[in-house]
């Protein structure tokens, strides 16, 4: 086991060396994510109890991100790392880490218990438009889950042990066993249970993630404790640095509120089908976006602060054109194979074709800003490796209340102008099927993303990298490539419906694998032409020792 470990503690001055091997990793719990969400489709599918289910992970997510993120795993191991002699840990470091340990334990607790009283008074906020029933599950789901933040956010705490002793294979596994909780909730609960097995699944996962790290950091002789005379001054240094971060969360997750709030007076279903189609769409947004965003961080913060501007520039350039070069070829390929993703994914047991093709059209709606996704969180990070918090706190807020407007307005808009909604419904193919007012969640989420982006960009632009343009051509060849690999997807679906049909598991697996790997070659050849320098990183990248690289595995407030 130690020798396994040694392999993942060597060190790479390569971005693209570090995403890649982070997006591995995280590709091994998105696949444990997808076998989860398929149980749940399978076994329930879209209905009233399945949305007070995800209603109720609202609260408990919020206070996960409002508390537990303010310990920050990027933001506590510089503060340890200086307390620390070398790999040595010193008493001023264990009693650090003890500080932070007990104040935030019984913050959480604290939190925790206010919330537990607090809920049915929330319910209004959380889901105004569900029956009185399926309101009363969703205090009792939430009630049940208000375990989890306590769990996963002392799982963070331990895991700055672990990625301080460099063990973040050991740190990237605990989501892979958060899934693998929930989805012995969804198999083995539910039949006793009934819905609240799911959420006793998402207790049980957040058990799994939190002892994972605790038996690693224990194993490394560095177990926090309870300190009952805490410096206050090290709590204060530490909450004040996390806290535009937590708050750029916040604000996504308050309008993630206000959409399943919404989502509640429309059709019965329609909060599942916005969560399976959201969580579909963060599949490629964890393992592209976020690994490069997470990768890029320490190096354009140690250019940043050693002076070295130019270095900052090249570093930012570097995964700006790497999102960009991936992001695309999934928006055209998720546009086109919508349908065959879904109905492989998800399309069993209780899941209908109806949620297949609802599911498929907001899945192709969110699509539409993986990219802009991607690029808000690498972005954001460069404005915190600077020290500037304002710029994309003020952003985000602007934004996320943007996304609640455009919710109200889309959906007032879909329900009383016929052509609008016969337009959208047509576009997408989705006519004929009851409850679509639900596309005009995601719309609104995409459109107030992709407006996100672009402020950003703009400031990034005027604040760092003036009079420059340095992703143009990146994104016309990646848009080049994306649009053949997009038409040859299409063609070869419509060849191959009529090769393998379209009923079974298989002929749809079939028809929508071979689609997309012709695309796929299509598009490497179209950029093999246009002389792509991100296509020569990607296959210098393959032919080092990517798995080497030393990183700091990204924090668990997306899960």
């Amino acid at each position: 086991m130690e020798k396994i470990l040694k392999i993942f503690t060597k060190e790479s001055g390569s971005i693209g060396q570090a995403a890649f091997l982070l997006g591995c990793l995280t590709l091994l719990s998105q696949i444990l994510a997808l076998f989860r969400d398929r149980s749940i489709a399978h076994f329930i599918g879209p209905s009233p109890s399945l949305d007070a289910y995800y209603a109720a992970f609202r609260v408990p997510d919020l206070i996960f991100i409002c508390v537990a993120s303010l310990a920050s795993i990027t933001v506590i191991i510089p503060f340890l790392v200086a307390r620390m002699d070398g790999d040595k840990v010193t008493d001023s470091a264990r009693k650090y880490l003890n500080d932070i340990f007990s104040v935030f334990f019984f913050l959480m607790i604290a939190v925790a218990l206010v919330a537990f009283f607090l809920i049915p008074n929330l319910i209004s906020f959380i889901a105004p438009g569900l029956d009185p029933l399926y309101q009363a599950k969703v205090i009792m789901l939430s009630r049940i889950m208000l375990l989890s933040p306590i769990l996963l956010g002392l799982s963070n705490l331990f895991g700055t042990v672990t990625q301080l002793f460099r063990k973040f294979f050991i740190y990237s596994l605990s989501p892979v066993f958060y899934n693998l909780g929930i989805i012995i909730g969804v198999l083995f609960l539910y039949p006793i249970f009934g819905i609240y097995g799911l959420a006793l699944g998402v207790v049980l996962g957040a058990f799994l993630h939190f002892i994972i790290q605790a038996l690693a950091s224990h194993g490394s002789g560095f177990t926090p404790k309870l300190s009952f005379s805490p410096n206050f001054k090290d709590i204060k240094s530490v909450a004040l640095t996390s806290l535009p971060r937590t708050l750029g969360l916040a604000f996504n997750n308050i309008a993630l509120i206000f959409i399943i709030a919404m989502a509640s007076f429309l059709k019965s279903g329609s909060i599942s089908i916005f969560n399976f189609s959201f969580n579909l769409q963060s599949v490629p947004l964890n393992i592209i976006g976020i690994s490069y965003a997470v990768a890029a961080f320490p190096t354009l913060a140690k250019s940043f602060g050693s002076g070295k501007k130019e270095e900052f520039k090249k570093h930012l350039k570097e995964a700006s054109r790497a999102i960009v070069f991936w992001s695309l070829p999934v928006i055209f390929l998720f546009i086109v194979l919508r349908a065959q993703i879904v109905r492989v994914i998800l399309g069993s047991g209780s899941f209908s074709w109806d949620d297949t093709r609802l599911v498929a059209a907001c899945l192709a709606i969110f699509s539409i800003s993986i990219l802009a996704q991607g690029m808000i969180t690498l972005l954001s990070r460069s404005y915190y490796a600077t020290g500037n918090t304002k710029r994309p706190l003020f952003v985000n807020l602007s934004c996320s209340i943007l996304i609640i407007i455009l919710a109200y307005l889309f959906t007032h808009l879909f329900q009383n102008v016929l052509f609008f909604r016969f337009f959208i419904e047509s576009l997408l193919k989705v006519d004929g099927i009851s409850g679509t007012e639900v596309l005009m969640l995601p719309l609104a989420y995409s459109v107030g993303t992709i407006l996100n982006f672009i402020l950003h960009w703009v400031f990034v632009k005027k604040d760092f990298i003036p009079n420059e343009s340095f992703i143009t051509k990146t994104f016309f060849q990646s848009l080049g490539a994306s649009f053949f690999l997009g038409v040859t997807a299409y063609v070869s679906l419509n060849i191959l419906s009529t090769v393998f049909g379209t009923t079974t598991f298989w002929g749809v697996f079939l028809q929508g694998f071979i689609s997309g790997i012709l695309g796929i070659i299509v598009a490497v050849i179209v950029l093999y032409l246009l002389k792509s320098e991100e296509l020569k990183d990607l296959v210098q990248t393959f032919t080092t020792k990517f798995w080497r690289a030393k990183v700091i595995a990204p924090s668990q407030e997306g899960l």
